[in-house]
């Protein structure tokens, strides 16, 4: 491919989100739509933790290769976004909130005891992505933040409406990230808009922001497989 402008790149990242951001997964579909049973929105929350814990990790790798203080202490500050400050409570606490809300035992799911294969495939997948592949398509792969106001929109609203099980309290992860997300991607967008100065090193940004919506849109896939149609968990897996 010839090299793009940076605003060409840019508008070829946010045609990838058009077509493969999970927002347009039929079990995204359901659970906003209020069409899932308390079992499997439970089944949605439980595997998803597993996502939302392995964050932190996946950034702690990628802070540890940044060359300059500015950058880690940009980096840094997504680290206490997701572990909390030892006073607030950051993303991953949330996320048990919401768990606990929907009436499962915390021990269980911080054990990952129910979790899918596909779940912890997908999710390693992309720490290790993060961890191997070089400093640029580790921040790209960040970029599915772009995305997200939407699909929480989508999501708090939806659930809200449609479930009598969830409160705005069970959903109280979402309302800091529709904050939190647009400073992320401002900074990533940023960086890889000036650093992907090749057309080969914009199309291994591009390639990264397509395997991290592939990875998001597998999670669902299984959720879907395992406990929608045809609905067979596989052994071992959460049952409601």
């Amino acid at each position: 491919m010839s090299i793009l402008s940076p605003d060409g790149l840019e508008a070829a990242l946010r045609a990838i989100g058009e077509e493969r951001y999970h927002i347009h997964h039929p079990f995204h579909h359901m659970l906003h739509g209020g069409k899932l049973t308390k079992g499997q929105v439970q089944a949605w929350a439980l595997n998803r933790y597993y996502y939302q814990a392995s964050i932190p990790a996946k950034d702690a790798s990628l802070l540890a290769r940044l060359p300059t203080p500015e950058l880690r202490r940009e980096w840094r500050r997504r680290l206490v976004d997701h572990d909390g400050d030892g006073v607030h409570p950051g993303g991953v606490e949330r996320w048990l909130a919401l768990t606990d809300g929907l009436g499962l035992d915390r021990y269980h799911v911080v054990s990952l005891e129910g979790l899918l294969p596909a779940t912890r495939f997908a999710v390693d997948a992309y720490v290790r992505f993060v961890r191997e592949k070089t400093l640029l398509e580790a921040i790209a792969s960040s970029l599915t933040e772009m995305f997200s106001p939407n699909i929480i929109s989508q999501r708090v609203s939806g659930m809200l409406r449609n479930y009598d099980f969830v409160t705005e309290q069970t959903l109280a992860y979402f309302t800091p990230r529709l904050t939190q997300a647009p400073q992320d991607v401002a900074f990533a967008l940023s960086y890889v808009k000036e650093h992907a100065d090749t057309a080969e090193r914009q199309e291994q940004v591009l390639a990264a922001l397509r395997f991290k919506c592939d990875l998001l849109w597998a999670q669902l896939d299984a959720l879907h497989f395992a406990y929608v149609a045809p609905g067979l968990p596989p052994p071992g897996a959460f049952r409601p």
